[in-house]
């Protein structure tokens, strides 16, 4: 029975809370002057839900213009002191690239090890001989294989005289087979030998100058 009684009385209560309500409602249109729009729907945006819709060169990222990329100047060499060398190429060339490139990696490395200044490290273009063999019997030649030679260049400056002998001494014990070393001083032609040759370009040149 008293379950039937807690029943009762929950419906007793959920009714006089509608009718509570339902009192309620005039006295707040009546107060406030609230429009009907607000109170059904809470936009969460401030124009017409339809704005912005097709919209989408904001998505799109911008592009900037491609600069034009001016020639590469030759510096100006430095000349060498009473204590310090001027400007010098660690030439490493050979036939196996990876050698060569693993070669020259270890002497970029030495190089900051040591505190020498490393101006930049470049590749030559890469040369290419061919071995031609002379047949048995005749005079005729034919090709019987290309080798080509691989050449990195690491330009340094700065390196003070008294570390030399040390800096030569660790490059030889550790030159790999196959590996040929080169240190010389830098040259306006040793700048030249970096950019390929292009001689229908030079020919046209000089007759459009002609």
């Amino acid at each position: 029975m008293s379950h039937f009684l807690k029943k009762v009385l929950m419906l007793h209560n959920t009714r006089a809370l509608a009718c509570a309500a339902t009192s309620a409602q005039p006295e707040l249109f009546t107060t406030h002057k609230m429009p009907w729009g607000v109170l059904l729907t809470n936009r969460q945006y401030r124009s017409m839900p339809t704005h912005g819709i097709g919209r989408y060169r904001h998505l799109i990222p911008k592009i900037m213009p491609k600069k034009k990329k001016d020639k590469i100047q030759m510096k100006q060499i430095k000349a060498p002191t009473n204590t310090e060398f001027g400007v010098l190429n660690v030439c490493v060339s050979g036939y196996d690239m990876t050698l060569v490139e693993h070669y020259s990696q270890y002497i970029h490395n030495l190089c900051n090890h040591l505190d020498i200044k490393v101006e930049e490290s470049y590749a030559v273009p890469t040369k290419s001989t061919e071995v031609m063999v002379m047949q048995d019997q005749g005079t005729k030649m034919y090709v019987d294989g290309i080798l080509k030679t691989h050449e990195r260049v690491v330009q340094i400056t700065e390196m003070k005289a008294t570390l030399c002998p040390i800096f030569m001494d660790v490059l030889l014990k550790n030159q790999p087979e196959g590996v040929q070393l080169c240190v010389k001083q830098h040259t306006e032609a040793d700048f030249q030998s970096r950019f390929k040759a292009r001689p229908e370009l030079e020919g046209l040149i000089a007759k459009m100058n002609t």
